[in-house]
This record gives C-alpha cells, structure tokens and sequence, in this order.
C-alpha cells in the first residue's frame, strides 16, 4: 500500500492506494478511520460468511469531497496535486487496482481503450460550481 502525504502539511494525508497483488486475507485498511471515505480491502476464501446486519444512523459531517477509483478493466494514470495545488505524484492504475483520494487535487488520464472504473464520492452531490475548481 502507497500513502502519499502533503509536502505543505506533512501530517495530511493526501491519498492511500492499494495494487491488486498487495490484498491479503487480512483486511487492509486502504483510509484511516479518521477519514470520511472508508475504503479496506481483503482477499477471502470461499465459505466465508459476514453475519447479517445493518449500519445505524449516525449523524456525520463532513467539510470535504473525498473520492475512490476502483479499476475493473484496462488502466489509468492519475496524476495528484498537493493541497495548495502543487504536483506531488502520478500513480498507474490497473485491473483491480485502487486509490483513495483525500485531499488535494488530482486529474485522470485513460490508457486503454474500453477502460473501466468505479468512482465514488462522498455527498451529497450539490453540483459543479459548489463542488470543484480547476487547478
């Protein structure tokens, strides 16, 4: 697993991502439980069975759209940017490939042909002039 923190903050976690060959029958724990986006990871036998239940309400806030990308098929390279905009890192994604994105910004480029990829974010969704700004 790769974390990537802030060069401007170096206590803030900009992003956590997670290749394929690195799950485990141990869960991994892709976003500390800090974070409002919970991702882990676990590679798991046949026959293992998760007991039945439901998650309680909670009140939650949350000052920050935190995002995740989980490559099905073909690949994609993102490219992520510090806090205050600065280039950080780029990462290669491929098949079964994850990032969690915490911060920062970040920009995505296809590689393949008929990539593709779950996205999730927090929310709700309150449109794009409330949501983001170009760097």
């Amino acid at each position: 697993m790769k974390k990537v923190f802030s060069r401007i903050e170096p206590r803030k976690l900009i992003l956590s991502s997670i290749k394929k060959d690195e799950i485990t029958e141990y869960r991994s724990d892709i976003s500390p439980e800090e974070e409002y986006l919970q991702v882990s990871a676990r590679k798991i036998r046949k026959g293992v069975k998760v007991k039945a239940h439901k998650h309680i309400e909670v009140n939650r806030t949350s000052d920050i759209t935190q995002e995740s990308w989980v490559v099905l098929s073909g690949s994609i390279r993102g490219t992520f940017y510090d806090i205050d905009g600065s280039f950080l890192t780029k990462l290669i994604l491929r098949e079964g490939d994850a990032v969690v994105l915490f911060r920062g910004g970040h920009s995505l480029e296809v590689l393949e042909d008929n990539t593709v990829f779950y996205e999730f974010k927090t929310g709700p969704y309150l449109g794009q002039e409330n949501d983001k700004v170009d760097l």
